[in-house]
Parts: C-alpha cells; structure tokens; sequence
C-alpha cells in the first residue's frame, strides 16, 4: 500500500514512516525540503498519486495566533482538496487532547480549525487526539520561565513518548478510517508543574518550579481535565522514568 506521510521528517512522522515501511508498505516521507508543501501546494498531486492513505503530522512552524491559524487553515485545504483529486480513502491527522477545551489559545484554535476541514472534506478519517509528548516538557519548562523561576499550572497531564504516538499512528494507518475521534495517552497521571520540577531536577537544571493556577499554557489557563482523557484513551506504555533513563539523561 502506498502511503503518505505528510511532516514525515519530523518527531512522530520519522518513526511512523520507519514502522511503516518495516511492515512492508511503500511510504513517501513528505516535507518542504523533499519537495512537497502543502502550503504552496508544490508537489502534492506527485506526492499522492496512487496513495490510499495520508497521515499528516505536519505542525506550524510558528505559534503565533494568525500565523498558526493561517498555516493549519491553510495546509488543510490543500491537502485535501489534493487527497480528493488523487482518490485517497482514509485521511490521518494527529492532534491534541483538549483542543476544544483550550479555545483561549490561538494554537488550539488552528488544531480546532484543522479538524473541522477534515470533517466536512467527506474524505473518510480517522483523528487521533494525543496527550503531550514527553520530549516537550523541556519547551513546556522554557514557556513558563522568567530568570531563574519556572511558573507552571498544576492541572494534571498524562504525556505520552513518541515512540508509543508512532506505534499508534502506524496502526491506524493499516486500519478502516473510524470517521470519528479517538484518543491516546501516557501511562502516568502527574501534575503538571510536579512533572516539569522532576525533569529539570535529573536534567540537573538549577531552575525553580512554581505551581500558579492562572498561569497560562500557550495562551490557555487549565483546570485538571483541560489535558487529560478520560475517554478510555489507548494507552502508552513507557512511563516517564523509563523514558528519561533512555533518552533524556543530560549529554
């Protein structure tokens, strides 16, 4: 089966694409830099010629509000439109846990955006919403920072290793689209601010983590379902010790 990968370069899509391709199928891992943008719409109708299923993981190069918003509106319409040109059957985008709930960010208001172009394309899809992946916390640790202090919401999170995100998105991409929603998630509840104060003490990190109820993450103030599913999500497996002692230990 050929598959299209779009983002295929980046943290999920490189191992999604190195799953699927050691089960046999024959996948384009697509990006600006191999010739494919969905933004200008250049080399899409190559890219998806004869490609059943497209996963696009592709994510904005910027944060900021219009930027985000203009670039999930944007891509998404190419790329489907381009999907329904090609004959393509099932249509894969991973998004996040909370997106409808996280409306006050102009992040989550392009994730939103995004998934509501899928749904009315009529191309059959399958939504994957996952938690956070555990390789942000370091980001996650820098967007709160002013000096030497670290000011963190404590709402839980439930984040989830890539590895485990590309086990799932491979899978789907094998399966019937369930023209629906479903979710995945880490094994371990914690604390947001708890969590980042852990990571940043084995990273050796001198910083100082805050809990703060109003702090804001990525533009959105949280409560303690605002991350988190508790949809009978899939669940990972590699907890955050296990993930730290593998590949986050300080170079």
């Amino acid at each position: 089966m050929k598959i299209v990968v779009i983002g295929g370069t980046g943290l999920i899509g490189s191992k999604t694409v190195e799953r699927l391709r050691k089960r046999g199928h024959d996948v384009i891992a697509a990006s600006p830099n191999s010739g494919v943008n969905t933004i200008t719409g250049e080399g899409l109708a190559e890219a998806l010629s004869g490609a059943e299923v497209v996963l696009d993981l592709a994510n904005s190069p910027s944060f900021e509000d219009k930027a985000v918003l203009e670039f999930f509106e944007t891509s998404g319409r190419n790329l489907l439109a381009a999907e329904k040109l090609a004959g393509v059957r099932h249509h894969i985008a991973l998004s996040v846990v909370g997106t409808e709930r996280l409306q006050e960010s102009g992040y989550f208001r392009g994730k939103l955006a995004q998934e509501m172009l899928i749904k009315a394309s009529g191309i059959p899809y399958t939504i994957v919403h996952s938690t956070q992946f555990m390789e942000f916390l370091g980001g996650i640790a820098q967007s709160g920072t002013v000096g030497q202090t670290v000011r963190l919401s404590p709402a839980y999170v439930q984040p989830i290793v890539s590895d485990d995100v590309a086990d799932v998105m491979a899978d789907v991409a094998l399966a019937p689209p369930a023209n629906a929603t479903i979710e995945i998630s880490g094994p371990e509840r914690a604390r947001l601010s708890e969590l980042v104060a852990r990571y940043l003490k084995a990273m050796k990190d001198p910083r100082t983590v805050e809990a703060d109820a109003d702090a804001k993450y990525f533009g959105a103030r949280l409560n303690d379902q605002s991350l988190v599913s508790d949809n009978n999500p899939r669940l990972g497996s590699i907890t955050f010790e296990q993930w730290f002692a593998k590949s986050a230990q300080p170079k």
